[in-house]
């Protein structure tokens, strides 16, 4: 029950009626009483009158009398006791007995309560069934109903065995538990073993049967006094792929191939280290003795041990020879070869060289233009990486056709290699597959198949992947698809019907959306689900019929009452109709390990904006698809098409009030999230947003939520990828008002009305408190790889690749409301055009060529979008100690490390600072200024002109404490700027600050701003506001010490305040206003705060006679009106220093404020009288440092950024080297092991081994062939538990013996290494199964096998390590602790 604690507040929640006594895991929940009743208590009763008490009159034979009826009736309870306790042992006996020859009676297991009774309600669906006082039932056989409610103290408990066989059913329309009631599937300590399935049923327009209040239809309901237990087996619930599976599960694609009357002998030559089709021929041996020849000439040139198949074509023996039939049986090992006949279809797979048994053939005979059927053969095989594979050849007559065809394939044979155990996942469940693409689409479900060789994390699935999914860290971000289970053995679902019907949203949907949903209210008992799966559920035309919603229920932790705090843990939400996990108004609710696949809006979702310390730990969500409910929920044609709630006519703004439907929906920045993975979203990943005041069911009950003010929870190695636009979000609101005439926009649209700036305890008046984004890794997103704004944000420790733009910040907000906070990025890691070059497919959008390498791949937003890491926007921000790589440009795009805003209006801070960054060679354009063109267009807006960031250290420009600025703002340059003309910029030394510059009086107006030494370098501004507007905003970024003019397009303003921002003490500069010269002024310093909105220290203005009486008063408060030019010349100078980030001075915001009177409405621009007569001569005002060498210090301090960052790698590198490479004047061969280059200089061998354990490197050697030496290096010299890297350079002797030697170190078999170029092997020694990175690659003729790049987990429990002195930390497990105390 919610009650108001008043205004300004909280909600308040009434705790449990029984206090903290808790539920104990695993046991029949005992009775909850309801919670009290609103109306007031009774009076007390009025205790009855006691009788005077008088002594007794005791006779002998009464006593004695009494004495024998003692006696008699303590004989009679004997009796009675031994009879109860017979019937209890009676009743024991039984229960044991009934249980399973493995089942032992456990008080931890609901169905093991010996005061349960056996319940078979049987099959009625017309009964509804009430479960009350003193009905304790165990639910033995599947059932029927048209209702279960549990209520009073009754309880239903599943029935289970433990292995696995008492499966049940329930059917229903709802199951309500209230007062007191019931249900236990499984306990936390006693996991259900059999398959228990609770399915909801009904139509939406079904009216037959009344909604339950509060409920509606088609639910799973728990009121107050309710309990649900739901505890399925346990499982790992999602993990990461440790492999690369690539579409169709071959690296080389697989092959098809299948034509009408191609007649003769069709032939496919395999290589069997790889599965690829090195040789496709026909040979026509009906009509062609030359092309039978040509078929055993060619069999007789391949080597040994390639795949043969051959399939006929129409007819294939009138010209096969004798001699040609002979070479296909000793080669290919056939026996129907000789036999064949006319018109015969016959397939042939075999092995060259290997004899009969490695040969599959079959043949067809044909009749009457049909054969009736395929001539099949098939074969199975395995690359030289452990790769299963299939090659088809099949022939026949169909309909008077003669068809024949090849595949190549894994169907059915894929193997995925997985982080974790997933032992426990079966043969028929079904799993799904994250896209690590820019589409979220690429996600693929699979079902499991039967694997007897596979290890315990190892799972094969059914058919073949459609795209590719990386298995590994690539370029130094993880990018491991997840993998999730989606069966569960407890089941909840909806019963469909096959297609949309009624008021379901069928303009949007062809599907049914009315599935079942769970719907907990307040004070219920206990609530904890555990291993359940949500199938069809949840409601999309009912809004609050979510697959679980948490309502209203307050404090769901300790602090409400619960001893054992309430959760969810490892369910599966999949192909829901509204949401995954809603909590409103709902705090302290833990959900981990679950994950939400396939949902209609918003999936992981706070409701109102007031939900706080809810913990998110280790779920995952993916495909998270547009809904109608919310605004923010809906795509660009709902937005616009579902106006019912706007005011009147209004159409609303796509962009702006909808498009924001978001995986994790955060409300209120006070909750935690920990290890999550949102995977795929039509908009976003992570979402923060902002709610000013409580919304929906608990509009008003909090008038300011002070979400904007409230520090963030804790924010810990979460990632986002495949989200089409951004992956990280922090920014914006709510709207909380209904629709008007004067805002008629949607309750709860997207509202530009919130910036993130936390302060301690909420309060604006206290210190600033920072918020933390630790390890967050982000990939593959469209727009965004994150977008923040707001203040005081720090951000390290993360990862960001592939993305459209990688991190963006914005500030909090513009001068004077901004007070100046800060942001900052370290530790970091940037990467461009990653080796993850993607899959042409999936709603992919955009494919053309980029990278490093400039092959093909899928690209973000279009061919032409400049991609950039690091977007400058506003300020200030701070980016240190991080690293860039593979920033390369094409003919099509600019892509640029750091980069700024396109068509920016903003104002742009000088105090943008850059430090200690590192930036690889496959750095082309390490800044970029902007051009004009497609993107930038006119690159002549406000923001674009006044770009500009503090190079400290010289890392991004090679000169320390310069500014980098465009090439044409000749407000902030000198003649000795050093010229960058691919960034289109300059780097400059000096002094930098801005003036903002607000007039009044004067709508329509553009400033133009002349630097003196630079009279003919004008730098326009249009102003931040609508042209229209009577007040304007200009803050054009200056070099200090310097004199500047000020002219307008128009009428001079009748009113301008000069506010110095980011003026250090001493700075100034002198400007030169144009007025009339008639114009009198009133001039007034003053100091403005912001907090107090309250001005003081007002001093008025002086004038003088002349600009040199001015020059030598520069520290007084003085102006000189010159009427010859028209300007007003005065001093801006800072007289107080600043503190921190902020924009104004420790006293105050310093400002000049300006009132003009005059009569004249001429244009005033003052140019022509002001030049040559004003003009300087361009100087430095700070000299221009010497350049600087690289810092060997920069970059970040890590090399891979993962996802379990608990867990150390090793970054290797392989560059072998062909002879056919040296010939193209390629000269590097060599091996790296954390940037420690072990160079190949001569034809050989290197070999590099590093401790798995440790990293270390522990031996590298060179063996120029292979000989006896380096055999016996192989056989003893590699340290056990080592990670052994080789490379070959030229053709040594004895190069294809080397294949023989790699099987132990995890090579699958022994390749064929003959006539082969080069190679890179990546293996481990030693380990009873090959490690999912061991890897072989070989360079063959034209094609190098380049370099190849591994980060290889270090200390992983396969690798045997030594046990450490103490365990490693996990920070994720402390801060989960930490969230849940």
């Amino acid at each position: 029950m919610q009650v108001n604690n008043g205004p300004g507040r909280h909600p308040v929640f009434m705790a449990p009626s029984n206090g903290s006594a808790g539920y104990t895991p695993g046991r029949v929940a005992p009775v909850r009483s309801p919670p009290p009743a609103k109306a007031p208590p009774p009076p007390p009763l009025k205790p009855p009158s006691l009788a005077p008490a008088r002594p007794a009159a005791v006779h002998l034979s009464e006593a004695g009398s009494w004495r024998e009826h003692a006696q008699n009736q303590q004989r009679k309870n004997a009796y009675i006791c031994t009879g109860i306790s017979l019937g209890a042992l009676l009743l024991t006996i039984i229960l044991v007995l009934s249980l399973t020859s493995g089942d032992v009676l456990d008080e931890n297991c609901p169905d093991h309560d010996p005061t349960l009774r056996t319940w078979n309600p049987g099959q009625d669906p017309k009964k509804a069934v009430v479960v009350g006082s003193g009905e304790r039932f165990r639910l033995v056989a599947s059932t029927t109903l048209q209702s279960l409610t549990i209520q009073s103290g009754g309880v239903v408990v599943f029935a289970d065995k433990k292995d696995g066989s008492k499966n049940i059913t329930l059917r229903t329309r709802h199951v309500l538990i209230e007062n007191g009631g019931a249900l236990h599937i499984g306990g936390p300590k006693c996991r259900y073993h059999s398959r228990a399935t609770i399915t909801l049923v009904g139509r939406s327009d079904d009216t037959s049967i009344p909604e339950v209040p509060g409920f509606g239809r088609k639910f799973v309901g728990v009121r107050a006094g309710g309990t649900l237990e739901l505890h399925g087996f346990e499982r790992p619930s999602w993990t990461f792929l440790s492999r690369t599976v690539p579409a169709s599960g071959l690296a080389t694609g697989g092959y098809a191939f299948q034509r009408n009357f191609s007649r003769g002998i069709n032939l496919r030559v395999v290589d069997q280290d790889s599965g690829a089709v090195l040789l496709a021929e026909r040979f026509d041996t009906h009509e062609s003795f030359n092309d039978s020849r040509r078929l055993g000439q060619l069999l007789q040139m391949l080597p040994s041990g390639r795949i043969v198949a051959l399939a006929v074509g129409d007819s294939a023996v009138k010209s096969l020879l004798d001699e040609t039939k002979r070479t296909i049986q000793e080669l290919l090992g056939s026996t129907y070869v000789y036999d064949l006949k006319y018109r015969q279809a016959w397939a042939l797979v075999a092995v060259l060289g290997r004899g009969n048994g490695s040969c599959t053939e079959d043949t067809r005979e044909h009749e009457n233009h049909d054969t009736g059927g395929r001539a099949l053969a098939r074969r199975d095989f395995v690359t030289v990486d452990g790769v299963r594979f299939s090659v088809t050849a099949y022939s026949e007559w169909r309909n008077g056709f003669p068809i024949s065809g090849f595949q190549v394939d894994a169907v059915d044979q894929v193997i995925l290699n997985l982080q974790d155990d997933i032992s426990s996942w079966r043969a028929s469940e079904r799993i799904v597959m994250a896209s690590t693409d820019y589409s979220m689409h690429q996600a693929e479900e699979f079902t499991l198949l039967p694997c007897p060789h596979c290890t315990k994390r190892q799972v094969r699935i059914q058919g073949k992947p459609q795209f590719t999914h990386m298995g590994e860290i690539v370029d130094g971000v993880d990018m491991r698809a997840e993998v999730a289970l989606l069966s569960r053995n407890i089941l909840i679902q909806g019963e469909m019907e096959r297609s949309c019907y009624a008021n379901n949203w069928c303009q949007y949907f062809s599907h049914d959306t009315f599935g079942g949903h769970i719907k907990i209210l307040g004070n219920f008992t206990s609530v904890h689900l555990s291993q359940v799966e949500l199938k069809h559920m949840g409601q999309q035309a009912v809004r609050g019929s979510y697959p679980i919603h948490f309502h209203l229920c307050g404090d769901v932790d300790q602090r409400g009452g619960y001893n054992q705090p309430t959760y969810l843990d490892s369910l599966s939400i999949h192909h829901s109709f509204s949401r995954c996990v809603t909590i409103h108004a709902t705090n302290g609710l833990l959900v981990r390990d679950t994950v939400g696949y396939d949902a209609l809006g918003h999936c992981f979702f706070l409701e109102d904006g007031i939900e706080q310390r809810n913990t998110f730990f280790h779920n995952l969500g993916l495909v998270t698809k547009p809904g109608t409910i919310l605004p923010t929920d809906r795509n660009d044609t709902m937005c616009t098409e579902i106006r019912d709630r706007v005011y009147k006519g209004y159409v609303p703004s796509p962009a702006t009030e909808c498009k924001a439907v978001s995986t994790f929906w955060i409300a209120n920045p006070n909750n935690n999230l920990i290890n999550n993975a949102a995977a795929g979203s039509q908009d976003a990943g992570i979402w923060y947003i902002f709610h000013n005041a409580s919304t929906g069911d608990t509009h008003g009950l909090v008038p300011e939520t002070k979400a904007e003010l409230t520090p963030l929870g804790i924010f810990y190695n979460n990632r986002v990828h495949s989200n089409f636009k951004a992956g990280l979000f922090i920014d914006k609101g709510v709207k909380t008002t209904n629709a008007t005439s004067t805002d008629p926009r949607e309750y709860l649209c997207l509202d530009n009305n919130a910036r993130f700036r936390p302060h301690e305890d909420s309060d604006s008046s206290k210190p600033r408190v920072a918020a933390l984004i630790d390890t967050l890794i982000s990939f593959k997103n469209n727009d965004l790889g994150a977008w923040i704004r707001g203040g005081d944000i720090i951000i390290q420790n993360s990862g960001f690749a592939d993305n459209g733009v990688g991190l963006s910040f914005a500030s909090d907000g513009s001068y004077p409301k901004d007070i100046g906070s800060s942001q900052e990025v370290s530790e970091s890691l940037f990467v461009g055009e990653s080796k993850n070059r993607g899959f042409n497919g999936g709603q992919n959008k955009y494919w053309g060529a980029g990278g490093v390498d400039n092959k093909m791949r899928t690209l973000p937003r279009n061919k032409t979008f400049p991609t950039r890491g690091f977007q400058i926007y506003d300020g200030p921000v701070r980016l240190l100690r991080s690293t860039f790589k593979s920033y390369t440009s094409t003919s099509e795009r600019f892509t640029s490390a750091v980069g700024f805003n396109l068509k920016n209006v903003w104002q742009l801070t000088p105090r943008n600072n850059l430090s200690s960054l590192y930036f690889l060679p496959s750095v082309t354009l390490r800044a970029f200024f902007g051009r004009p063109g497609q993107w930038f267009e006119d690159n002549d807006l406000d923001g674009d002109k006044n770009s500009i960031f503090h190079d400290l250290d010289g890392s991004v420009s090679g000169y320390p404490d310069t500014y980098a600025v465009r090439a044409d703002n000749y407000l902030v340059r000198h003649p000795d700027c050093v010229n960058m003309p691919q960034w289109n910029g300059c780097v400059c030394s000096g002094r930098y600050a801005q003036v903002y510059i607000k007039t009044q009086g004067v709508p329509n107006l553009s400033l133009s701003i002349i630097r003196d030494e630079y009279p003919d370098k004008p730098l326009v501004l249009r102003g931040i506001n609508s042209q229209g507007a009577l007040s304007q905003q200009y803050q054009p970024v200056l070099m200090m010490s310097k004199s500047y003019t000020l002219h307008w397009n128009g009428q001079a303003p009748k009113e301008i305040v000069l506010s110095l921002v980011n003026f250090d003490l001493g700075d100034w500069t002198l400007l030169g206003l144009c007025y009339p010269s008639d114009t009198a002024f009133q001039v007034i310093s003053d100091f403005y705060h912001r907090q107090t909105n309250v001005f003081e220290g007002m001093e008025d203005y002086g004038s003088v006679s002349s600009l040199a009486e001015l020059e030598k008063r520069a520290m007084d408060r003085k102006y000189f009106f010159d009427k010859s030019t028209g300007l007003l010349w005065l001093y801006t100078r800072a007289r107080h220093g600043r503190s921190g980030h902020s924009y104004c001075s420790i006293r105050g915001c310093e400002r000049v404020k300006i009132t003009a009177t005059t009569s004249t409405k001429q244009t005033c621009n003052c140019t022509a009288a002001t030049y040559p007569k004003y003009s300087r001569t361009p100087s430095a005002a700070v000299p221009m440092p010497k350049p600087v060498q690289s810092c060997s210090r920069c970059g970040a301090s890590k090399l891979a950024f993962s996802s379990n960052p608990s867990i150390s790698y090793l970054q290797t590198q392989i560059k072998p080297l062909s002879v056919a490479e040296e010939q193209k004047n390629d000269t590097q061969a060599f091996i790296t092991v954390n940037n420690a280059q072990y160079n190949l200089t001569k034809n050989g061998f290197l070999m590099v081994s590093a401790d798995a354990c440790t990293g270390k490197v522990t031996k590298h050697s060179f063996f120029a062939k292979l000989d006896s030496k380096m055999e016996q290096y192989f056989k003893a010299g590699i340290p056990v538990r080592s990670i052994v890297l080789l490379a070959s350079r030229g053709q040594p002797d004895g190069f294809a013996g080397v294949a023989q030697y790699l099987v132990p170190l995890g090579a699958a078999k022994v390749a064929d290494l003959k006539g082969k170029g080069s190679l890179a092997f990546f293996g481990f020694h030693v380990s009873p199964s090959a490690q999912p990175w061991a890897s072989l690659q070989v360079g063959q003729g034209e094609e190098a096998v380049g370099l190849q790049e591994r980060y290889i987990p270090l200390s992983l429990q396969e690798y045997a390590c030594p046990p450490p002195t103490e365990q490693p930390a996990r920070k994720d497990l402390d801060l989960l602790r930490k969230a849940l105390s």
